[in-house]
């Protein structure tokens, strides 16, 4: 990036100013073919099983950014957390339904992203709140893709674009908004960076169950 290049100062800034990066964490052949009702049960498998080790990841590093959060950002951070919990149960109900077995191990590409949220919570909190909301704002326009889709697949897109996980995603980019709007230019870049970072991870999970690892 060059150094005259104005920093953004807001999470539209962020995907503005990284468009084809985020149009990659998006879009994906996997949601296509999701759309359509072709992909396979084995990449749906895949898919489902590695987002739930995932998830519980998340949980255990959002629980470490909540003890670094703004006063003013307790509410939706402790929301998404109750929504995490229900979202883990909601999996292994499905996992019975389906014969999944959630105690497969982490593939390499589910293990460097959970690593990445571990680590998280050791940066400046506006690079944290910054980088959890990239990843849920890219999980929501990723699934939005999909719709509409074949019966085949409708519950589990219709449960990751719900109306309420669209208002926890909003309150997110607002924390954002603040912490983006308080930080020094140089944590901007940082959050840049961490934006750039999830964008890539998104980019390469959906690849991941799509292609086989």
């Amino acid at each position: 990036m060059n150094s005259t290049t104005p920093i953004p100062r807001t999470p539209s800034g962020l995907i503005e100013a990284n468009n084809s990066l985020w149009h990659d964490a998006t879009h994906h052949p996997f949601l296509e073919e999701i759309q359509g009702g072709r992909l396979s049960q084995g990449a749906f498998s895949t898919w489902l099983v590695q987002d739930y080790h995932f998830a519980r990841q998340l949980l255990i590093s959002q629980s470490l950014i909540l003890s670094n959060a703004l006063r003013s950002d307790y509410e939706v951070l402790i929301g998404g957390l109750v929504a995490l919990e229900s979202e883990l149960a909601w999996f292994e109900e499905n996992a019975e339904q389906f014969d999944l077995n959630l105690a497969q191990p982490l593939t390499a590409t589910c293990r460097a992203y959970v690593d990445f949220l571990l680590a998280l919570p050791h940066q400046p909190y506006v690079v944290q709140i910054t980088s959890l909301w990239a990843l849920e704002r890219a999980y929501l326009d990723g699934w939005m893709t999909a719709l509409p889709c074949e019966p085949r697949y409708q519950k589990f897109v219709e449960h990751w674009t719900t109306p309420a996980f669209h208002d926890y995603v909003g309150n997110l980019e607002a924390a954002v908004n603040t912490a983006l709007e308080a930080a020094s230019d140089a944590q901007r870049h940082v959050a840049q960076d961490y934006f750039r970072w999830v964008a890539r991870y998104e980019r390469d999970f959906w690849q991941m169950a799509f292609a086989g690892e």
